[in-house]
């Protein structure tokens, strides 16, 4: 039988060992005609395996490690300077997406369906936070920019790898969910 101590001691590893997976997969790039990381897979699975709320935590201790200097984030860079640079929305829309698979889940449950819905509503809301961030940080650094322009650099070439990423995290979190304790 658990204690409380020992669920909430498991619970630390896990959310330790998601911000480790999601290092690892920022730094796995992808060469394609846009190169692309795996860190949006690990988010999923983050919040697939672990919940929305322990998932979140996981995504932010991931964000404040890169945020004190640990090159954690994609292309092995960290800092301040990246967190709050021009694509730095959408390391902090990652966030968006275990927010929002923690409300959604909780009120309609985790099937199949329910978990597709949330990834997805919470992949549209990091790229609409992102974009929107990119464009205010571009145009204050290096001028105006249309919102097209932004799209096609920051959203349009992941798009269709970012849906296989979570398709893949969804098949995982299905496969292992059984054997992670919380």
């Amino acid at each position: 039988m658990k204690t409380m101590k020992s669920t909430k001691t498991l619970e630390m590893i896990y959310i330790a060992l998601f911000a480790v997976i999601i290092a690892i997969c920022s730094w796995i790039s992808i060469p394609f005609a846009v190169p692309f990381t795996l860190q949006t897979f690990a988010i999923f699975a983050a919040v697939g395996l672990l919940g929305g709320k322990r998932g979140s935590f996981a995504v932010i201790v991931w964000m404040l490690l890169g945020a004190i200097g640990v090159p954690v984030y994609a292309g092995f860079s960290s800092g301040l300077g990246s967190l709050f640079g021009s694509t730095g929305g959408y390391i902090l829309g990652f966030l968006l997406i275990g927010v929002i698979y923690m409300i959604i889940t909780k009120i309609l449950g985790t099937s199949t369906i329910v978990m597709v819905i949330s990834m997805l509503i919470g992949l549209i809301a990091c790229y609409t936070f992102g974009t929107i961030w990119f464009v205010m940080v571009y145009t204050k650094t290096s001028g105006a920019i249309g919102i097209a322009t932004t799209l096609s650099w920051c959203v349009l070439p992941f798009v269709i790898p970012d849906l296989i990423k979570m398709a893949l995290a969804i098949v995982l979190t299905k496969r292992l969910s059984r054997y992670v304790e919380l």
